[in-house]
């Protein structure tokens, strides 16, 4: 028996024809005793799990989490496998905290970072996201999160060709990589550490094997083209989602050696129209739901039907993440 509990209360985004989103459990007052706050969630993590499936978020709010220990600790209490930071093609640059913790994005406070599903961007990606909010921004720094089935389903009422070609052809992404990091871009990792390579002929290796196309140009810069990838999949439970990095791409991927206009394509390299993505893009805003942090929030999402960004924001925001497969 453990004296921790938490229940469940109301969303703080604004009331759904389809229920509250995202689920919020708020640690009952006087729950504080952090061993017990892990016992529970490792005693809930098959409902909580099951809860995720059919929400695609949950907020952990009042919780006596603290450091990034803390929220390593409640990250295992959910038993699911690591999915390595180290080993992905994110283009983010980041810093670990622990072995399954690290931050969110070391991009600067004014760059948005554009709703997108993690990692839709290569052939490997994560199923689940947890972020944890250590120290919440003066102003501004929300993550926006967007249940991507309905923006699918809104999509095919307003955009039914664009969404036709997205299934028939997949999408493709381009984007220009420095061989060390560039701190100035939310896609600023490098090619070395992107790719696990110290030399080109790693590189390459690594590229060949995922079926990716590249050039080098000068100052060892990299331009890869990924394969054709999907833009819509389909969910164990029969719904469709719109997982891919467009909107990402197409409004954010911008700087020095990028052009977000350039940056993604169909599978058969023929151009996306920027009138069809400014639908898109128009679109998930209206079902967006903009995440308020407070210090010691928790969020676990499935990374299959929730879209999510950063807001830009002022001050000082430090919020750490980790992947699960």
């Amino acid at each position: 028996m453990h004296n921790f509990s938490a229940r469940l209360t109301e969303s703080p985004g604004p009331e759904r024809a389809d229920g509250p989103f995202p689920l919020v459990y708020v640690a009952r007052h006087g729950s504080s005793n952090r061993p017990e706050a892990f016992a529970w969630l490792a005693a809930n993590r098959k409902p909580l799990l099951r809860q995720l499936g059919e929400n695609g978020a949950i907020l952990f709010r009042g919780f006596p989490f603290i450091t990034d220990e803390d929220f390593d600790q409640a990250i295992r209490a959910f038993d699911l496998k690591n999915f390595p930071f180290g080993e992905s093609l994110s283009n983010a640059v980041r810093r670990h905290r622990t072995e399954r913790v690290f931050t969110a994005n070391e991009a600067p406070p004014d760059v948005e970072i554009y709703l997108h599903h993690e990692l839709a961007q290569t052939p490997v990606y994560p199923q689940r996201l947890f972020f944890f909010c250590e120290f919440p921004p003066n102003r501004g720094g929300q993550t926006p999160l967007c249940r991507s089935h309905r923006l699918l389903e809104r999509l095919r009422e307003r955009t039914p060709d664009f969404i036709d070609k997205c299934e028939r052809l997949g999408v493709r992404y381009i984007n220009v990589m420095p061989p060390g990091e560039d701190l100035e871009s939310g896609q600023g990792r490098g090619w070395c550490k992107t790719l696990s390579a110290d030399n080109r002929k790693d590189a390459e290796n690594c590229l060949r094997s995922l079926g990716y196309g590249w050039s080098w140009l000068g100052g060892e810069m990299l331009r890869v083209c990924s394969p054709a990838l999907p833009a819509v999949r389909t969910l164990p439970d029969g719904r469709s989602v719109f997982f891919n990095q467009l909107i990402a791409a197409w409004r954010g991927w911008n700087d020095s050696h990028n052009e977000a206009e350039k940056s993604i394509f169909f599978g058969d390299h023929s151009e996306i129209p920027d009138d069809a993505m400014q639908i898109v893009s128009d679109t998930a805003e209206e079902l967006t739901v903009n995440l308020q942090w407070r210090s010691g929030d928790m969020v676990l999402l499935d990374n299959m039907q929730i879209m999510h960004g950063r807001r830009p924001f002022s001050g000082h925001r430090y919020v750490l993440a980790s992947l699960a497969a």
